[in-house]
């Protein structure tokens, strides 16, 4: 892995060296997440390699933290041309159809390689999804494992019943409906705000959120589940791709294949250093009990068939090509 990181590190560097010879179609990019966050990083080393490919042909402007379009409009604003390109967790759309969800099942693929496999096994259907909203998917990079943070110590399910749980999907929802928990939907942008005022004293995300919202400052707890790695995925819209040149598309394509490999290798890299982190600035971390951990599958168990029966024959489709690998 460390070889690959320098060899996409090499390759990103060289399409840099090439310059940009002239102004030309300007792109916005919006994103949810912070200029700091590794996500917003990669997408903005995405854009630099385009704009150098393209000779400047095709200019993207990145915009985090949801300065341009908040978490929740993002796949709306490209879909219908108000940017042309930007960065979304899919799985927050669960509800348009199910086939979104499909990295945020519990427990199905809990290790970066699994993650990267059930990808593969989705890619087809996920695209044809897409297509049909005017959507052309370009890359997407897996956050590290989710775990759970409280304000308090929980060795079960049944400690978790009444806490106020911030949801961004509808996995993480059911997931709070079946623990007693109370669902607050809260986009990423929001989340420090809702712990700060009590509207939300849980959620369930990666180390990364952890660290970047500096979260230890309204919780205390961190229990390592590795309960799914979820993807944010750059989408370009439809329309606008096919109206570029072939050389700007090729381009695109072949900058969002380095941005996938170079994303998910950097988010397994921080992986450990997170949780690092977390315990260094006072949060306790630590594996979820046997209690937790086998309460926790319970709840995996019904949420994976939920999902299969929701996600229909596509469902089922991903699920058999994944467990065939």
């Amino acid at each position: 892995m460390k070889l690959v990181a320098k060899m996409i590190a090499g390759s990103l560097a060289l399409t840099f060296a090439a310059g940009v010879a002239s102004a030309g179609e300007k792109w916005d990019m919006p994103m949810a997440y912070n200029d700091g966050n590794f996500h917003t990083k990669n997408g903005k080393l995405f854009a630099e390699a385009v704009t150098a490919c393209t000779g400047g042909e095709l200019e993207i402007t990145v915009h985090g933290g949801g300065s341009l379009f908040k978490g929740n409009e993002i796949k709306r604003a490209v879909q219908t041309g108000q940017a042309q390109i930007g960065e979304r967790i899919l799985s927050a759309h669960q509800n348009e159809n199910a086939v979104f969800g499909f990295d945020s099942v519990p427990f199905m693929a809990t290790s970066f390689e699994d993650s990267e496999k059930l990808k593969q096994a989705a890619n087809d259907t996920l695209n044809a999804v897409l297509a049909k909203q005017n959507l052309v998917m370009l890359y997407s990079v897996p956050w590290p494992p989710q775990g759970l943070y409280f304000k308090k110590e929980v060795n079960a399910v049944a400690d978790m019943k009444g806490i106020k749980f911030r949801s961004y999907n509808a996995a993480t929802g059911r997931l709070a409906e079946l623990s007693g928990m109370l669902p607050v939907q809260i986009e990423a942008a929001e989340l420090v705000q809702a712990l700060a005022t009590g509207v939300a004293d849980s959620f369930i995300s990666s180390g990364s959120t952890g660290y970047d919202k500096k979260v230890w400052e309204h919780l205390s707890h961190f229990y390592d589940t590795q309960a799914w790695l979820p993807r944010n995925t750059v989408f370009a819209n439809k329309k606008a791709f096919e109206a570029l040149p072939a050389q700007s598309q090729n381009c695109l394509k072949s900058s969002g294949m380095l941005a996938s490999a170079a994303g998910t290798a950097r988010s397994e890299q921080l992986t450990g250093w997170y949780l690092t982190e977390l315990a260094a600035n006072g949060m306790a971390v630590a594996a979820p009990s046997d209690q937790l951990k086998a309460d926790l599958q319970a709840i995996g168990a019904t949420m994976s068939s939920e999902w299969t029966e929701a996600a229909g024959a596509d469902g089922k489709a991903i699920v058999d090509a994944y467990k065939g690998m």
